[in-house]
Parts: C-alpha cells; sequence; structure tokens
C-alpha cells in the first residue's frame, strides 16, 4: 500500500493551501490541514507529493486521436485543441492520460507560465511533487451517475463517462444544462419525464444556499443524492486522485527526468570493486607479459650466440629460432618431421585394393600434403576411397574436384594428417 501526502493549492494566487495523506485504496490517513507550502512540507517524510491545482486555471477535455502516446501524442494534442483554447496554443502546455473505455482519452492544458510559477512556489519550499493534477479530476467518475462538487463558487461535474468541466458562479442545474443532461424550460411548460441520477458533494451552507434547486433537479431527474463534507473538498478529491485517477500535467518538457545517478548509487561499492580487480588483473598480466619478454630477449641473445659459435658465417638476423633449429636438423638428417608421405600412400594403396574398378593416374607430395589424381567408374567409388581412407583416423582424406570425361570420373584426393 503506498501513501501520498496530497497537497492542494488555493486559488487567485492565494498563499494558504491544504494537505492531507491518503493511500492508494482511496482511504485518508490524515485530517485535512490548512497552511503554508513550508508548513506543508515538513509533513510529507518521504512521501510522493501529489499537488492538486485549481480548476479553474485548467482546460480538461476528451480527444479522439490515433496516436498511442510519447512524442507523437504529446506534438498532436496541441492542434487538436487548438479550437478550444482561447489563447496562442504555444504558451499552453497539454498532459494526456489513458484512453478509457469509449475510446477518447482525458487531456488537460494549463499555462506554460502558470504551471511554472507553480513549481517555482513548491521548489521555493522544498517540494518536489510526483503528480500535478487539475483538481476536478477528484471528482470521481460512477457510471451511469452525474456527479457534481460545489466548493465556494465552482461547480465540477462529470457525467460519469467522458464530459468532465468546471463553472464558477453558476448553479447546479446549470452545469446540467451545459452537459446537455437537462433542457431548459419555462415555468408554462409541461413536466419534463424523469432522466438520469445525480450525487452532489457540498458542505452544509450550500446545500441550503441551493435549496430551490433541489427541489427543481429532484422533479426532473430519477434520483438526487445530497453528501455533505463537514471537512470540505479535500478529502473527497484527494482519495479519488490517490487511487490513481487524473491526468498528471508533469509530462514533456515537464516530465520527470531520468536519474541515473540514485539508480547506480546502490552499486557504487561493488562497482568499484570490480574496478579495482580489473586494474589489479590488468597490472598483473602487464607484469607478467613485461617479464616474460625480459626472459624471451635474453634466451634469443643466448640462443644467437650459441648459434654464431656453431656457424661463425651465420651473419643474418635469427627471427625463428625454431626454424633455424629445424634447418639444422635436417641438414644432418635427424630431421624429426612425422613421416606423411609413405604411410599415406600405403592407407591409399588398401583403398584401392577394395575398390579395383579405379585407378591411381598420378602422386604428388608438397609439404605434408599428398595429392591423388584417381580415375573411377563413378562418383560413388570415389566417396567411398575418401572414406576408406579417412577410416584408419591417422590421415584425413578429402576431394578437391571430380570431372566427367565420357564415362569416367576423374576425381582429385587430398591427402593429410588428421588434425593438421
Amino acid at each position: 500500500m503506498a501513501e501520498f501526502v496530497v497537497i492542494r493549492l488555493g486559488r487567485d494566487h492565494d498563499p494558504v493551501v491544504e494537505w492531507i495523506v491518503a493511500d492508494d485504496n482511496g482511504t485518508r490517513l490524515s485530517q485535512p490541514m490548512r497552511g503554508s507550502l513550508s508548513d506543508a512540507a515538513p509533513q510529507i517524510h518521504g512521501r510522493p507529493v501529489i499537488v492538486l491545482v485549481p480548476a479553474t486555471e485548467a482546460l480538461t477535455t476528451t480527444v479522439n486521436l490515433p496516436a498511442r502516446g510519447g512524442a507523437r501524442l504529446n506534438a498532436a494534442l496541441p492542434y487538436a485543441l487548438e479550437e478550444q483554447v482561447a489563447v496562442d496554443i504555444e504558451t499552453m502546455h497539454f498532459a494526456a492520460g489513458d484512453k478509457r473505455d469509449a475510446g477518447l482519452r482525458p487531456v488537460a492544458a494549463v499555462s506554460r507560465g502558470q504551471l511554472d510559477t507553480w513549481l517555482a512556489q513548491l521548489g521555493e519550499a522544498g517540494i518536489v511533487p510526483w503528480k500535478i493534477v487539475p483538481e476536478n479530476y477528484g471528482l470521481a467518475r460512477i457510471p451511469g451517475t452525474m456527479s457534481v462538487l460545489i466548493d465556494d463558487d465552482c461547480i465540477m461535474f462529470n457525467d460519469g463517462e467522458d464530459t468532465e468541466f468546471v463553472l464558477q458562479g453558476a448553479d447546479p442545474s446549470d452545469a446540467l444544462v451545459a452537459a446537455g443532461k437537462l433542457d431548459e424550460h419555462t415555468d408554462d411548460d409541461a413536466p419534463p419525464e424523469p432522466s438520469g441520477h445525480l450525487i452532489v458533494y457540498c458542505n452544509a451552507a450550500d446545500e441550503a444556499r441551493f435549496s430551490h434547486d433541489w427541489i427543481a433537479l429532484r422533479r426532473e431527474l430519477h434520483s438526487l443524492d445530497i453528501n455533505l463534507l463537514p471537512d470540505g473538498a479535500l478529502p473527497r478529491l484527494a482519495v479519488t486522485v490517490a487511487s490513481g485517477q487524473g491526468v498528471n500535467l508533469l509530462q514533456g518538457r515537464y516530465g520527470p527526468k531520468a536519474d541515473y545517478g540514485s539508480w547506480l548509487r546502490p552499486w557504487s561499492k561493488a562497482a568499484i570493486l570490480l574496478l579495482t580487480l580489473t586494474i589489479i588483473g590488468f597490472v598483473g598480466k602487464g607484469a607478467d607479459y613485461y617479464r616474460l619478454a625480459q626472459e624471451e630477449a635474453t634466451l634469443r641473445a643466448q640462443f644467437a650466440q650459441e648459434y654464431r659459435s656453431l656457424n661463425p658465417n651465420a651473419s643474418a638476423e635469427i627471427v625463428d629460432p625454431l626454424a633455424v633449429v629445424s634447418s639444422m636438423k635436417r641438414a644432418m638428417g635427424t630431421s624429426s618431421a612425422p613421416q606423411v608421405f609413405l604411410p599415406s600412400l600405403q592407407e591409399l594403396a588398401n583403398a584401392m585394393e577394395q575398390y579395383s574398378t579405379a585407378k591411381v593416374e598420378a602422386v604428388s607430395y608438397r609439404a605434408g600434403i599428398v595429392d591423388v589424381r584417381v580415375v573411377s567408374p563413378d562418383v560413388e567409388t570415389v566417396g567411398n576411397i575418401q572414406e576408406s581412407i579417412s577410416a584408419s583416423g591417422r590421415f584425413r582424406a578429402s576431394i578437391q574436384s571430380t570431372d566427367k570425361v565420357a564415362d569416367r570420373i576423374n576425381s582429385r584426393i587430398q591427402i593429410r594428417e588428421a588434425g593438421s
């Protein structure tokens, strides 16, 4: 269960704010409090902060756009709402929520200057908001039911579906007329058929102030349920937004920046240890390489000295001592090079004896590789000869080419020691 501190900013630059603690189950966990932002800051105690901003400063509506989200949606919003905004759209900030069941997407728009002012005020008090939400999103949407919340001279309304707005200086019935839920009529008109259900949230003074409106609405609606708010509007608004409802204005250019430092901070000690071990490993490898290079240089010098004592006429630089030793052994007839030619011919002879329809045309040997040209009646015979030679395990035979001449197959088989 996550706990949030919900702070409601005052209208008309009022420095007095309200705050309350609520959880994501929609339960209030404290009494509402009032004071300045500086008074609210010490009460946060590390909990995420949701800031409710005056609904009179924001436009809340819905759009039908195919874009799923991200940069493309943010770019399309200003032009989709251009006709609903009375000021230059370049001065406005737009934010969108998730699509609703009907396929429409809720959108909130606010002046960038006003949003910058709110953020500056919060920053001065040391408050970093997790979300900033227009307060009328705190009026819960109930399917099939209209909802009204009266707060001073403001009427917040939603129809339980996709229509939500705020009116100032109006009656509750005016909100229903504006939403198209009631028709305007005179006293001489016939009484309308009752339609719709309405839930009203207000304080006792507003209930008395609009008593005539309640009488009229009860005649025109199926039901009217009035709920008093003894602690004001904030608890009702807070539990709704704490449960995840509403459009967060902190999107796009105002969205949270990725804090890679906080992600990596828990791994800093492990990273330092790994870096230290890596550096030690490279230093050790470097020391070993230097030591082996020095030993190799010493051995080369000793070899060159001994070699020139045996062969005083040698003046060329010795690049490959092993090749020099092999050359000396071959010159003395003591080469230890493996015998390949004769054993490979023996394996070839054994294979040819099994397939007498084939015959050897030519044999050549170079650098440990035996090339054999074979004439056979078909390709299958050549393959059998190749497999027979390789079956010994000592030699590996491979077919290099096959050509058909008249009714015979000319092939070239290459034989070399296995693993070479």
